[in-house]
């Protein structure tokens, strides 16, 4: 409609096209003029173009099934065979009956028989190729170490993942796994990665050839690196197993494989079998307990079958406690590392947590109590030993059954004299079952009664450190039992600070074992709930490095004692307020009231936070998210979570977390974590979306996984400044492209945004409002507002006539954007209120200019729409208000007096009003 004439030669047409392009306000109009700008790039062999443009008027109209056959065409030419095959086939769909479509689509099916093909025959050559140089006695080292490289990469392709396999490649591999090579192990391990990732047949057929025996043999190994990737193989299997089994309808070529059960079974015995054998490596046996961690619980508590944890522990518990109790320096035991007691208490605690009733639970903690007093009731000090650390890792993991066995007669007073005994080790363990005894205050009591001197004895009179610093951690853990309650010190005033220092000390004392400054980190986030000593901490910026280095190294039981430390100097942990009266009624009565500390009032927080990002708080925190171990725990998620909300608090803040890589560690902790950790995370990924550029927040991909925890935040369980704040990062989201729309109306969002569009608080209504602006620019939204039935038109109407400017703007702006993309809208709003035309007259009449400027693009889009319409307005005081306004200021017109102009002009074409010239003629001719 915007071009005169045609154009003779395609050139030509294009550059109107362009032309029309720039004078098109119309997206409808636009639409058109970019598919037909296709077709004549098409003509010109500009393929690039032809898809762009085609690309372009699909935007605006998905079912617009000749823009979709041109850019088929341009997918085609330009080798994308698989796109074109697919717009192709959406065009079949729409026209069964077209004779052209039908033909695309047979040529693209050969095209991409043909490719694939091509890509087979050139990789069944590599395939070939590498297997030469591998199984060749003469192929020099280096040679073969690249062509085992190269066979992990040609196995991350479908195409060569199948022809290795077919070639007889696991045969192959399990002969690169007995090399002596550490980077041919390596890399045989991670070929069988891309084997079996994804892939439930393969995967069966892999864990049948190789068997479990040599693939655990690998993990059980020396080396860290070559059991860690083992581990890793380990967890593509099982996730490929029990994918499988998920699976409600199996494919045509799954039909017939049986169900995997039978290998998960075998390879979890496996792993069972790892736990007390003395071959296997500390390292290895770590990797198996974090595979059992990770695969044998639930992962959600609806999922009512439990009975793998119920087979763990009928076949294995035993097993697993057998490296609880192990004391590496006085039996025989199995080799461990600094983690393996950590790790098997997380394991503990996930099996005890899977158990749905009292009798499971029962059954679990007599096992335990069993095996306990086995030891416990055996001549001999070693026993008695095994026992108490076994007690030792149950505390620290179900804490229940660690209390049950801890009162078992004659438990405690064996551990209260062995802290007195001469030997070290003995000294050690019974020290850390005393600690973990003090977990809570009912019991911090009974052992500040009975154990505080017997521990300020050892802190003082030890000449060993390993045991002085033991017996500090217990001092800490005892002075911190009132928690973050000022008048509740177990403790004379300046006890804690001098504990405290004498930790930083140890901290940052580098000639010490790891194992030992890390219970000087323990002793600190017992200390720091004491805000002197959270000062003194932050001021002290070695004791911050040397605790950051803690968190970044390979001892991963430093973890939840750095997590907790810095929740406490964050003051990032959940406190609630007290009710005033009930305060007043508390001391009336003579009952205990919790008081703050002074140096915990906001603005020391504040200075807090500022040391710690100065002193690297960030890339440690980052590093600790990467940490794959069970060590990381929910719990030591919640509190990475709690410290990097802390963290983007302060708006100037934001850029440096960002900057540092705290964007891409929330979003895992976002969702991995306790219930109360995925809020916190959630709300720090909406503070960094708020106030920062989300695309380069969170390039590429990753921007799209920021979605759904921002709408898990929408949620009544959630305060309204979280529900606020997750509009406001959604709305920025959803002003950037079409597809992030989709992913927001993908995770069920669009309905709870509506919900908060009622919202009594007018920040939180505005909000969603202005989110759902962005979100009507998506054509499935305005198929909502197109619906018949509901009040939505009637409700953006209404908000356009509130007296709450930012919903005002949110709410016309919507209702501008809808009537433009939707015109059959317009006609329908004189239907919603009978106060339309007042709240339209008003919004021309307001002094703020972007309310002006909605309200006369809305004028527009209804006039333009209906004759009827625009006679409705022209007849009311609109015509006068448009007049002045069209008129504009001085100087250049602005946007407000062209589109009021507009609105005039078509008024008169419309014939509802005469022009200046008309109504001279009119009258000259009068008598």
């Amino acid at each position: 409609s915007l071009l005169i004439g045609p154009c003779r030669d395609i050139q030509g047409a294009v550059c109107c096209y362009t032309k029309a392009l720039k004078l098109s306000d119309s997206q409808a109009d636009k639409a058109v003029l970019y598919r037909n700008r296709s077709a004549c790039y098409l003509k010109l062999e500009e393929y690039s173009k032809a898809e762009a443009d085609a690309s372009k008027a699909l935007d605006t109209d998905q079912s617009d099934v000749k823009a979709r056959f041109r850019r088929a065409q341009a997918f085609q030419k330009l080798g994308r065979f698989d796109q074109a095959f697919l717009d192709a086939q959406r065009c079949a769909q729409l026209e069964p009956k077209n004779k052209a479509f039908q033909d695309l689509l047979r040529q693209l099916g050969a095209q991409i028989q043909q490719k694939v093909s091509a890509q087979l025959n050139s990789t069944d050559a590599r395939v070939q190729q590498m297997f030469s140089l591998l199984l060749d006695p003469s192929t020099k080292e280096s040679d073969r170490q690249k062509a085992a490289q190269n066979l992990v990469v040609l196995s991350r392709d479908e195409a060569g993942a199948e022809q290795i396999f077919r070639n007889d490649g696991v045969k192959l591999i399990q002969k690169l796994l007995q090399s002596k090579l550490e980077d041919v192990v390596l890399s045989a391990l991670r070929t069988l990665v891309g084997l079996c990732t994804g892939h439930q047949s393969r995967t069966m057929a892999i864990v049948n050839e190789l068997g479990m025996e040599q693939l655990c043999a690998v993990m059980g190994s020396g080396a860290s690196s070559v059991s860690l990737a083992a581990c890793h193989l380990l967890q593509v299997m099982f996730e490929a197993l029990t994918e499988g089994m998920k699976r409600e309808i199996r494919g045509k070529d799954e039909a017939i494989l049986p169900e995997p059960s039978k290998e998960l079974r075998a390879m979890l015995r496996h792993l069972l079998e790892m736990m007390p054998a003395s071959n296997v490596s500390g390292p290895g046996r770590d990797s198996a307990i974090n595979l059992l961690v990770k695969q044998v619980p639930r992962k959600s508590l609806k999922n009512p079958d439990n009975s793998l944890t119920l087979w763990v522990i009928d076949q294995g518990l035993k097993k697993i406690l057998e490296v609880a109790g192990t004391v590496p320096e006085i039996s025989e035991g199995p080799p461990l590392t600094d983690n393996s007691h950590m790790s098997c208490s997380v394991l503990l605690s996930k099996l005890y947590d899977d158990l749905k009733s009292d009798k499971e639970r029962e059954n679990f903690s007599k096992l335990c109590e069993e095996y306990v007093q086995q030891h416990f009731s055996r001549p001999g000090l070693d026993a008695k030993l095994r026992a108490i650390q076994t007690v030792s890792v149950l505390l620290q993991g179900p804490s229940d059954v660690g209390n049950r066995t801890l009162e078992m007669s004659g438990m405690m007073d064996a551990v209260i004299s062995l802290c007195a005994s001469e030997d070290v080790t003995h000294q050690q363990v019974a020290v850390e079952a005393l600690i973990h005894a003090a977990g809570k205050a009912k019991r911090a009591s009974f052992i500040t009664a009975n154990g505080v001197s017997l521990l300020k004895d050892l802190y003082k009179k030890s000449e060993n450190d390993r045991i002085r610093v033991r017996a500090l951690v217990g001092l800490c853990k005892l002075g911190s039992a009132g928690g973050t309650d000022f008048s509740m010190k177990q403790f004379a005033e300046g006890s804690t600070l001098k504990l405290a220092k004498q930790c930083r000390k140890w901290l940052c004392n580098e000639t010490l074992p790891p194992a030992s400054r890390r219970w000087s980190v323990e002793g600190l986030a017992y200390l720091t709930f004491d805000a002197d000593v959270k000062e003194d901490l932050v001021e002290d910026k070695n004791a911050l490095l040397a605790m950051f280095d803690l968190a970044k190294s390979e001892d991963k039981t430093v973890l939840f004692a750095v997590g907790s430390t810095l929740v406490n100097c964050t003051n990032s942990y959940d406190v609630e307020k007290p009710d005033p009266q009930m305060v007043e009624l508390a001391k009336y009565a003579k009952q205990h009231v919790p008081e703050e500390h002074p140096k915990d009032a906001p603005s020391y927080v504040e200075k807090r936070l500022v040391k710690l990002l100065e002193a690297g708080v960030v890339s440690a925190l980052v590093c600790m998210v990467k940490q794959e171990s069970p060590a990381l725990t929910e719990a030591c998620r919640e509190c990475i979570a709690r410290v990097f909300l802390a963290l983007v608090e302060r708006q100037e803040d934001r850029g440096t977390v960002v900057a540092q890589g705290g964007g891409k560690a929330l979003i895992p902790l976002a969702s991995d974590n306790t219930d109360a950790g995925k809020i916190k995370a959630a709300q720090a990924l909406a503070k960094i979306t708020i106030t920062s550029n989300p695309e380069i927040a969170f390039p590429g991909e990753r921007i799209y996984e920021v979605v759904r925890p921002l709408a898990s935040l929408l949620r009544l369980e959630c305060t309204l400044l979280q529900n606020f704040e997750a509009l406001m990062a959604l709305t920025n989201l959803a002003g950037i492209n079409d597809r992030l729309r989709q992913k927001i109306i993908k995770e069920k969002a669009v309905p709870k945004i509506e919900g908060y569009m009622f919202e009594e608080h007018d920040l939180v209504r505005a909000s969603a409002t202005e989110c759902m602006c962005n979100l009507v620019l998506n054509t499935e939204v305005q198929k909502l507002y197109l619906a018949t039935g509901n009040d939505r038109l009637k409700l953006l109407v209404l908000y356009s006539g509130e007296d709450d400017e930012r919903l005002r703007k949110a709410a016309a702006g919507t209702l501008a954007m809808l009537t433009a993309e939707q015109p059959e809208l317009c006609a329908r709003i004189p239907g919603t209120t009978t106060h339309w035309l007042e709240i339209v007259q008003a919004l021309l009449l307001s002094e703020i200019p972007d309310l002006r400027h909605r309200g006369v693009v809305i004028v527009q889009n209804m006039i333009l729409a209906e004759k009827s319409l625009a006679e409705k307005l022209i007849e009311s005081e609109a015509l006068e208000i448009l007049s002045v306004l069209a008129k504009g200021g001085e100087g250049t017109p602005d946007a407000v007096s062209k589109i009021a102009q507009n609105c005039l002009d078509k008024a008169m074409e419309y014939g509802i009003i005469r022009s200046r010239e008309e109504k001279k003629k009119s009258s000259g001719t009068e008598p």
